[in-house]
């Protein structure tokens, strides 16, 4: 009996005892993301403070000049194309490279090592390395359409091509960190599933979107999420590459926050630059696991 009660006693404390143990991780939560976000949004409601002129209370004014901004919707649009340019296509590849290097290849060792390398790469190493590419006239990409006879092109430097070019070097650096996320995922995977198909003559691409797909689900979740926040948040190579040009042809708005905030000093109207961007993030955060939770199959 007084081992029962004990027992009782200690689950009663449960609770107290989860908490305590989530407070840590709660306190810097709070500290680092949430509190931040409120005082920006605070913040977003001031002016910008001056010299001789201390920040006020303005209202809506930030918001309003934003709307009448050219340069934000050339940046927000800038930056839709630029997610719905990269994140389908390095999710993509990187399943294609998961399974790949997952069969039974010569050298399969060296592949993976090869995917995985541009990950480790600082982006502003990536973003030199591919400046090289793309440099007219003696870049490596201009020395490669020379053997075919082909003229050069100015790719950072077109309005048509300076932003497929800067996704390009965001697909060849985020592919093989997500890569490892899919290999893990299928490796997991029980090989009996394999086999048990294999009785029943299902094709392999049968095979894949009926029973490996649907088991991929959570990887791809989360790989999703990573790579959603990742097109609004990336933006060393723009630095380096093209800071915005030509004519805020690759000016994404991350980058135009950072120009508000730091180049022209006006920390208010950033301050609403960044509730914007932070809403667009929360409604795509929503629309994922809203959307693809109800389709995705634990084990």
């Amino acid at each position: 009996m007084r081992q029962s009660g004990s027992v009782r006693r200690f689950r009663g404390a449960d609770p107290v005892i989860a908490w305590l143990l989530l407070l840590p991780a709660m306190s810097l939560l709070a500290l680092f993301t949430h509190y931040p976000a409120i005082a920006n949004l605070v913040h977003s409601f001031y002016s910008t403070p001056r010299a001789s002129h201390p920040s006020k209370f303005i209202g809506l004014d930030n918001y309003r000049n934003l709307v009448e901004d050219p340069v934000f919707w050339q940046a927000l649009v800038n930056n839709l194309w630029y997610a719905l340019g990269t994140i389908p296509a390095s999710i993509a590849l990187a399943l294609l490279m998961a399974i790949w290097v997952n069969g039974r290849v010569k050298g399969r060792g060296i592949l993976r090592l090869a995917y995985f390398t541009p990950t480790i790469l600082p982006m502003i190493a990536v973003a030199n390395i591919w400046l090289f590419f793309y440099t007219p006239e003696y870049g490596l990409l201009e020395q490669f359409l020379g053997w075919f006879g082909l003229a050069g092109h100015n790719w950072l430097g077109s309005r048509d091509t300076a932003l497929p070019a800067v996704m390009v070097v965001a697909i060849w650096k985020e592919a093989g960190f997500f890569m490892i996320f899919y290999l893990a995922a299928l490796q997991s995977m029980s090989p009996q599933l394999a086999e048990a198909a294999a009785i029943e003559g299902a094709s392999r691409w049968y095979f894949f979107r009926r029973v490996t797909f649907p088991l991929l689900m959570p990887t791809t979740l989360f790989v999703l999420v990573n790579a959603v926040i990742n097109a609004f948040r990336m933006v060393d190579h723009i630095v380096v590459m093209t800071r915005g040009g030509p004519d805020n042809a690759t000016e994404l708005l991350l980058y135009y926050i950072y120009e508000i905030g730091f180049r022209f000093f006006d920390s208010g109207y950033a301050a609403a630059l960044t509730m914007v961007l932070l809403a667009i993030l929360a409604a795509a955060a929503l629309l994922q696991f809203g959307f693809l939770e109800r389709r995705t199959h634990y084990q």
